[in-house]
């Protein structure tokens, strides 16, 4: 008779993490702490992560790719900007290849070539999701609208067309949804505020929460771009900023939609309850 000898098992099998590409930015950070919160692994996609990542450098994707399940994609500098449908195009099939299943897309809307960088993604053979978003509140507190806002006059070549601010708080939350629940692959989701407010008006808001003067001047798109070159080195930033005042912010984008109500079934946060959350952090507050 041969006797059977049962070895225990040591190994630990551990859950593959998802990849959080701009894993410190606005979105990325947000989603990486809630799956963090959710006991989820999370690998962080950025420059100064232990496994480095830059979007220019391709010998840096396969590394970053390997072995994880799922990838959250924010293109740097922006999806909107030239040339960021192709490189979607190359990292999506190098995802697909190497096992990630479910990829989830930060856009942009009304932008041409974010639309393309969404073409792009369907076609690469992944679960997708699309989080088509507005532009984000944080913009005025955490972005280059914060030292205008801070310096008491916002200077921006906007007119007096709505834009139905999206809060970044509700599109990690619906990227987190995306990311690990059942019921978002193959959706489009156009995440907005509930309610459009002119640049203008977005201003006077952030003055009354922060109980400060805050002036709002419009300006010419030419005067824009030559007060971003004195604050922003990166010239390609400079002229998508731009880009985006001066055609995507004509009336195409206005009207709220009810994605963030799709995915996650309530209502998105009002810009108003941003800028009183906003204020109480003392972020507005200019030290005498």
């Amino acid at each position: 008779m041969v006797r059977l000898t049962t070895i225990p098992c040591t190994g630990v099998m551990t859950p593959k993490p998802i990849l959080i590409l701009g894993g410190t930015g606005k979105t990325g950070g947000r989603v990486a702490s809630r799956l963090t919160a959710k006991s989820v692994p999370v690998r962080i996609g950025s420059r100064s992560a232990e496994v480095p990542f830059t979007w220019e450098d391709e010998t840096t994707w396969a590394p970053v790719l390997r072995g994880v399940k799922a990838a959250y994609i924010a293109y740097y500098p922006d999806i909107g900007a030239p040339g960021a449908s192709t490189t979607i195009a190359s990292f999506a099939q190098l995802a697909v290849s190497m096992g990630v299943s479910r990829l989830v897309l930060l856009s942009g809307r009304g932008e041409e070539e974010a639309e393309r960088s969404e073409l792009e993604l369907r076609k690469s053979g992944a679960e997708w999701t699309i989080l088509r978003c507005s532009w984000f509140n944080q913009n005025f507190s955490e972005s280059f609208m914060l030292g205008p806002v801070l310096g008491g006059e916002v200077m921006l070549p906007a007119s007096d067309i709505p834009e139905p601010f999206v809060d970044v708080e509700d599109v990690a939350d619906v990227a987190v949804a995306a990311l690990t629940e059942p019921g978002h692959v193959g959706k489009l989701y156009e995440l907005t505020g509930p309610t459009a407010l002119t640049f203008a008006e977005a201003i006077g808001e952030i003055a009354a929460a922060s109980g400060r003067d805050i002036r709002y001047q419009q300006i010419s798109v030419q005067d824009f771009a030559a007060g971003l070159a004195t604050e922003i080195d990166e010239q390609d930033y400079v002229e998508f900023l731009t880009y985006l005042f001066a055609e995507v912010l004509d009336g195409r984008n206005a009207n709220p939609a009810d994605g963030v109500f799709q995915a996650l079934g309530r209502q998105p946060r009002s810009f108003r309850d941003y800028a009183k959350t906003a204020a109480a952090t003392g972020v507005w507050t200019v030290n005498a």
